[in-house]
C-alpha cells in the first residue's frame, strides 16, 4: 500500500512539472509584423567607379515575432515591376539591424541589367527585406521600397568552360566557344553554332586539356576526362552544365518569333535566320502594335520574353515583349553572349 501512496505521489508531482513547463514553453504571435526597410543611400544614386571601397547601406526595423529570436534578414532587389521573380541578394545578417555592401560589388550586381553596360542608363530597381526564423515559419516580406540607381562600366568577367570539338578543331583555347556561370555558381549555360554533322566536344576548365570533362555511359552525367559527347545533325546547341553534381545537357535549337504582333499571330511561328558571322538570329517582317516572344523549335519548352518591360535583355519564360507602334521591323535575337538580348529596329 505504501509503495502504491509513492507511484501515485511522483506521478502527480511529474504532472505538476510538465502543467508548469507547458506554461512557460514560447509561443510566437498569430500575427507577427515584417520589417520596414530604408534605403539610407535616398531614392536616387549614381555609382561611381572612385568610390569603389565606398559603403552603400541598408536599416530596417526588427520584425516582431513575439518572442525574442535570432532572425535572419535578406535585402534583395530586382528590377521594377517584375515582382521579385529574378530577385538578387544585396546583403544578409543575423539579427542585425542593418548592413553595407561595398560600391563595386553592389555594381557588379547591378551592371549585367543593362542592355549596354559598356553606356549605363539608370535603372529603376525595387527593394525589400525579408525576414525568417525557420523553416516551418513563414517568410515576411517588408514594403517594396523603389530606388533608381545608375551603374558605372566595369568589364565583366564571368567564369566559363571552354568547349573544344571537332566542329572548331578541337582547340581548347577558342575563347570564341565557350559558355558562361552568369551567377558564378557552377551552373554554366551557353550558345554554341556546331557546323558539321555528329560534331564531338568535351567541356574544359581553363584554356588547356589539363581539366576536362567528358561522357562516358552518354547518360548527361560528366566524368573527368571522359568519352566525347556525339551532338547530332549542325545546327545552334544550348548546352548547359551543372559542375557540382557533374550533369550536362544539350538541344539543338531553331528559333522564330510568335505573337498577336506577328503575321502568324499566337498559332503560327515566323522563322529567324541564323548569321554565323554576326552570331545573331535576326527576321525582317510587319508588326503590329502588340505582343510577341521567342521560342524555340516550334514549342514552348524553350521561350524568351522580357520581364524588365522592353529593356532589350531577355528572361527565359518571361513576359511578352510589346511592340509600341504598327510597322516594318527588323528583329534580332542574341544569345551569343552570358547576358541574352534583342532588338526590335524600325526600318
Amino acid at each position: 500500500m505504501k509503495k502504491i501512496s509513492i507511484i501515485i505521489l511522483v506521478l502527480g508531482l511529474l504532472s505538476v512539472l510538465s502543467c508548469k513547463k507547458d506554461e512557460t514553453k514560447a509561443t510566437l504571435t498569430s500575427t507577427p509584423s515584417a520589417s520596414v526597410l530604408n534605403l539610407v543611400s535616398g531614392a536616387q544614386i549614381v555609382l561611381k567607379k572612385s568610390d569603389s571601397a565606398v559603403p552603400v547601406t541598408y536599416s530596417w526595423t526588427a520584425s516582431q515575432y513575439g518572442q525574442p529570436l535570432v532572425v535572419t534578414y535578406l535585402v534583395e532587389m530586382d528590377m521594377a515591376g517584375n515582382n521579385f521573380k529574378n530577385a538578387i541578394p544585396v546583403v544578409q545578417v543575423n539579427s542585425l539591424l542593418q548592413s553595407s555592401i561595398n560600391t563595386y560589388d553592389l555594381n557588379q550586381k547591378i551592371l549585367p541589367m543593362e542592355y549596354d553596360p559598356k553606356n549605363p542608363t539608370p535603372i529603376n530597381l525595387e527593394f525589400r527585406v525579408t525576414s525568417t526564423v525557420n523553416s516551418n515559419v513563414p517568410l515576411l516580406y517588408s514594403v517594396v521600397i523603389p530606388q533608381t540607381i545608375t551603374p558605372y562600366f566595369v568589364k565583366i568577367v564571368y567564369p566559363i568552360l571552354f568547349v573544344p570539338g571537332s566542329y572548331q578543331g578541337w582547340n581548347p583555347g577558342d575563347s570564341t566557344t565557350t559558355i558562361a556561370s552568369p551567377k558564378s555558381n557552377g551552373l554554366y549555360e551557353g550558345y554554341i553554332w556546331m557546323g558539321i554533322d555528329n560534331a564531338l566536344f568535351k567541356y574544359c576548365q581553363g584554356n588547356s586539356w589539363s581539366t576536362n570533362w567528358g561522357d562516358d555511359g552518354a547518360d548527361g552525367t560528366l566524368n573527368p576526362n571522359g568519352a566525347n559527347i556525339a551532338s547530332g545533325p549542325h545546327g545552334y546547341y544550348k548546352l548547359n552544365v551543372d559542375l557540382p553534381n557533374l550533369k550536362h545537357t544539350f538541344l539543338r535549337t531553331a528559333w522564330s518569333l510568335i505573337g498577336d504582333a506577328t503575321p502568324g499571330g499566337w498559332n503560327t511561328d515566323t522563322d529567324m535566320t541564323y548569321d554565323t558571322i554576326a552570331k545573331t538570329w535576326s527576321a525582317t517582317l510587319s508588326l503590329t502594335a502588340a505582343g510577341l516572344k521567342f521560342r524555340a523549335n516550334h514549342a514552348w519548352d524553350l521561350n524568351y520574353g522580357d520581364d524588365g518591360s522592353n529593356t532589350g535583355k531577355l528572361s527565359s519564360g518571361g513576359a511578352n515583349i510589346t511592340v509600341a507602334a504598327a510597322g516594318n521591323y527588323t528583329v534580332i535575337l542574341n544569345l551569343s553572349q552570358p547576358v541574352y538580348k534583342y532588338q526590335l529596329k524600325k526600318n
